[in-house]
């Protein structure tokens, strides 16, 4: 049975460095779906530093919008598919076409492709519900649909893992590398 999981925390828990981790550990051809678009020079130099963290066996696509399409695609020929990340895409999807309908619909897309996928996928995103209540309708709408889309997503896969200051805890079926150290 090919597994997904999702790998979910707040900024700089260490999400994206434990995904890359579990997806080494799976032999052959490795995807990297590179969901950011760098608008800066600060988020470029973001980019650079997590593809030099990639060994030679990653391939990375960079697909900002059709993610449902790019996983379809890619997990008929590969050993293992690490998207990073979802708050990045929702972001996009955003800006592309702010229709709430729009982005209903591309989230389906991506559960479908989730559930059909054939091999297996990990999946980054940001804990956003955890902070204060934003004070633009904008933001809270971003964090709204990025609080859906994480408990869609989280409901299909097999597996969820909280990063929590650089500490994996399993929240769904977790394996025991995948749980804090609890002091008796």
């Amino acid at each position: 049975m090919k597994e997904t999981v999702l790998v979910i925390g707040g900024c700089r828990s260490g999400k994206s460095g434990y995904a890359l981790e579990l997806a080494e550990k799976i032999p052959g051809q490795k995807i990297f779906i590179a969901t950011c678009i760098p608008h800066d020079k600060e988020m470029e130099d973001r980019v650079l530093h997590h593809k030099k963290q990639r060994s030679r066996a990653w391939t990375t696509r960079e697909v900002p919008i059709r993610l449902p399409e790019a996983i379809r695609k890619n997990s008929r020929k590969e050993n293992v598919i690490l998207v990073d990340c979802l708050t990045l895409w929702i972001s996009n999807l955003f800006l592309e076409d702010n229709d709430q309908e729009n982005i209903d619909g591309h989230i389906r897309k991506l559960i479908q492709s989730l559930e059909k996928a054939e091999c297996p996928i990990i999946l980054v995103s940001n804990e956003v519900g955890t902070g204060i209540v934003p004070e633009n309708r904008l933001a809270r709408r971003f964090r709204d649909i990025a609080g859906f889309t994480n408990q869609r997503v989280a409901a299909c896969v097999n597996k969820v893992i909280w990063m929590v200051a650089g500490i994996p805890v399993g929240v769904k079926n977790p394996g025991p590398e995948d749980q804090a150290l609890v002091i008796p």
